[in-house]
């Protein structure tokens, strides 16, 4: 997800997400819950861009509260720490043609579990370098991008090795990791246990091969995988690719039945509000509604509009228009978020309940609700355990 996607902090609403129908003011919307799968709390990801890692890590532990394995609040930062060497010898190798930055996939945490294991939050807490609670990494992107600078792009005829045979580099990076974010553990005790990050992973009973990734476009087949062409898709990881349709009936069965999302999404739109709410106005059945004529609608401003204050028509895309904003650079990979609940508003619009990683902030105290119209636009990808596709779906992409 983009790095200038950080946490925005504002004033917590006196609304709360959790209860049955989220009253607001009469011109605003009212909100019914349908169906709401449990998550644990919200967090705050503050001035760092790992959206990706927070709301991965909330998906998996939504996952083990399903799974009846209780509440576990793992560490953000571990991944964030492992998984940034790893982007910086990927960047090194291509002498910098891939990227080296704070962003990052879904796949960075299912592939990271996998390989260097989960520890607790108390391990490796936000902040705890510099003193403080939640993470700022701006000073850290600024000494570790000019390292991996200058090694991925330096008229380097050979890089320095150490008597071992490993580059120099690496242990630099490593170390300014080490200086904000903290040294990974090697071993810690967890409820009077001892266990190494693998063992600790292990134990909860997550396997990284039941989790896959889900997309939509035409520039690939459908029922079939491919590398969906982002920046923060540096792993390489593929995506099976599904009409649009089929992938909201994914959703609909995903929450129906227990299960939570990993919702990779374009937040840039004047639709995705920091108050809470996520629309796609529709601009020409607004424009009728207004009563006003078409030219002077487009000079009115967003707040004039009033397009997502209160429920309004809105625009259900086509197959082709969602191709055609990801094709043109409309639709862009912005945030991560993870979806567990559906709700409807006081129209009967459905929407999808949405935890974010920006703290108790908006209307309803970190909770957001995007409409379906906006989901089915803007997803640029998801995560989901394969037992949560319909049966249908699941022997069209030939998964067991």
């Amino acid at each position: 997800m983009k790095k200038f996607l950080i946490a925005l902090c504002a004033v917590a609403a006196i609304y709360n997400a959790g209860a049955q129908e989220q009253p607001t003011q009469e011109e605003g919307f009212q909100f019914t819950v349908v169906k709401e799968n449990p998550i644990t709390s919200i967090k705050n990801q503050n001035r760092a861009g790992t959206c990706w890692c927070y709301s991965t890590l909330s998906f998996l532990e939504a996952e083990l509260l399903r799974m009846g394995k209780g509440e576990y609040d793992f560490s953000e930062m571990y991944i964030v720490h492992k998984t940034y060497q790893d982007r910086a010898d990927k960047a090194v190798r291509t002498h910098g043609d891939i990227s080296f930055s704070q962003g990052g996939s879904f796949y960075d945490v299912i592939y990271g579990m996998e390989h260097f294991g989960l520890v607790p939050e108390a391990e490796m807490r936000p902040g705890v370098m510099y003193g403080e609670s939640l993470s700022n990494h701006n000073e850290l992107s600024a000494v570790s991008d000019a390292v991996v600078a200058a090694i991925a792009k330096g008229n380097h005829r050979s890089l320095q090795l150490d008597p071992n045979g490993q580059p120099l580099w690496k242990k630099a990076i490593k170390a300014v990791h080490d200086i904000y974010l903290g040294e990974c553990p090697e071993t810690f005790v967890y409820e009077g246990k001892e266990y190494t990050p693998m063992s600790f992973y292990e134990s909860t009973g997550l396997n990284a091969d039941d989790y896959i990734s889900l997309t939509s476009y035409t520039h690939h087949p459908f029922y079939e995988p491919f590398v969906l062409e982002i920046q923060d898709n540096w792993r390489w990881a593929q995506s099976y690719n599904l009409p649009i349709d089929e992938l909201m009936e994914v959703f609909d069965n995903a929450i129906e039945n227990g299960y939570t999302i990993a919702w990779g999404s374009d937040v840039s739109e004047q639709g995705f509000t920091r108050n809470g709410i996520a629309v796609m106005p529709d601009m020409e059945k607004a424009q009728e509604l207004s009563g006003s004529d078409m030219a002077r609608w487009l000079k009115l401003s967003p707040e004039e509009k009033k397009l997502t204050t209160k429920p309004q028509p809105q625009k259900w895309c086509t197959q082709e228009e969602r191709q055609q904003a990801y094709d043109n650079w409309e639709t862009t990979d912005d945030h991560g978020m993870v979806i567990y609940g559906k709700a409807v508003d006081q129209e009967g619009t459905e929407y999808y309940m949405v935890k974010n990683s920006w703290g108790e902030s908006g209307k309803y105290n970190g909770i957001w609700y995007a409409s379906k119209a906006f989901v089915r636009y803007k997803t640029m990808n998801i995560i989901v355990h394969k037992d949560a596709l319909p049966k249908a779906t699941k022997k069209a992409l030939g998964i067991k």
